[in-house]
């Protein structure tokens, strides 16, 4: 691709990302209607499929106020933060054998990076605020998000391992005999709970402290500094879907239908079973969710780690 279809694309994703969030905001909602039996939206326009429309707008028309007791331009950083780094997530994910921005040779460790970044919006945002439920959200935040980075990270390393290479393209080049899903089912599990807590959605999703009085980290922000915290969420979903369609689930490979579309269709499967979790589970206490991540996660990752090796050396013998 040359370098002017390289910017094409890219603007291409951003575009697609950012609408792709403002639509799933939508598609949530109808799709927790039906699992409950209940109705979704259904006022604005067929199916309710205006109510994106509608919340923009009210968003976009709400008073954009800074208190005068906050950090301004740390306040005002903060969403834009979370929002530039799972957009530049983006960036290294293959959505075809040649539909893609960046293929580097350390892609995997990039995705990894720019989750990480992640952290300083929600942190920044509690701490800018200069209130105490706000801080308690951020510091909330920071611990959950900083524990499930240990247990990503750990749970790609038997991929990386069986693949040799952490360039994106490779990983899904080499699944071409089996999609790694089978061989690293621990592997999985761990990194697709890691990524739920990662991007605070629910049932994880203890620093928006939506069972309190207050609202957590964002208590202060409203109008579309807001909606840049909720664009965040969601673009950190379909990321997250990407990334385990690429990393699990073959990525681009399938028979027939073109490259793209195998995509784009398990990553729509992943979504609707992320969506699926959220009308299911329970909300679990802040204390169970730290336990779950170092006294389970954290010996898995470690266990699948080490067999993943040891099969690794085996074979090789």
């Amino acid at each position: 691709m040359t370098e002017l279809g390289t910017i094409s694309f890219g603007l291409l994703i951003i575009f697609a990302a950012v609408g792709g969030a403002a639509v799933l905001t939508w598609f949530e909602r109808r799709l927790l209607g039906v699992w409950q039996d209940r109705y979704g939206p259904n006022r604005l326009g067929p199916f309710g499929v205006l109510q994106v429309a509608a919340d923009m707008l009210k968003l976009l028309t709400k008073h954009d106020w800074v208190p005068p007791f906050a950090d301004r331009l740390v306040f005002v950083f903060a969403p834009t933060a979370i929002v530039v780094a799972m957009l530049l997530g983006f960036a290294v994910v293959p959505f075809g054998p040649d539909l893609y921005v960046l293929d580097i040779n350390i892609g995997l460790l990039f995705f990894l990076g720019m989750t990480s970044l992640a952290v300083y919006s929600v942190l920044l945002g509690g701490l800018a605020s200069n209130n105490k439920y706000a801080l308690l959200g951020g510091l909330r935040s920071a611990a959950q998000m900083v524990s499930y980075e240990v247990f990503m990270g750990l749970s790609l390393m038997g991929v990386v391992m069986l693949t040799g290479s952490f360039s994106m393209r490779d990983i899904v080049e080499a699944q071409r005999d089996v999609w790694y899903c089978v061989p690293q089912i621990l592997g999985l599990f761990t990194f697709m709970i890691a990524g739920i807590a990662e991007s605070h959605r629910l049932p994880f999703d203890l620093p928006e402290a939506e069972h309190e009085l207050t609202a957590g980290f964002h208590t202060e922000y409203g109008g579309m500094k807001f909606a840049m915290f909720m664009l965040g969420e969601y673009l950190g979903l379909i990321l997250i879907c990407c990334m385990i369609t690429t990393l699990f689930f073959g990525g681009w490979l399938g028979p027939v239908l073109p490259p793209v579309v195998w995509f784009c269709l398990k990553v729509f499967a992943l979504i609707c079973f992320f969506v699926l979790l959220r009308a299911a589970i329970p909300r679990p206490r802040y204390d169970q969710l730290m336990s779950l991540g170092w006294k389970i996660m954290l010996p898995l990752t470690l266990f699948n780690l080490l067999l993943t090796g040891a099969i690794a050396l085996w074979m090789e013998g």
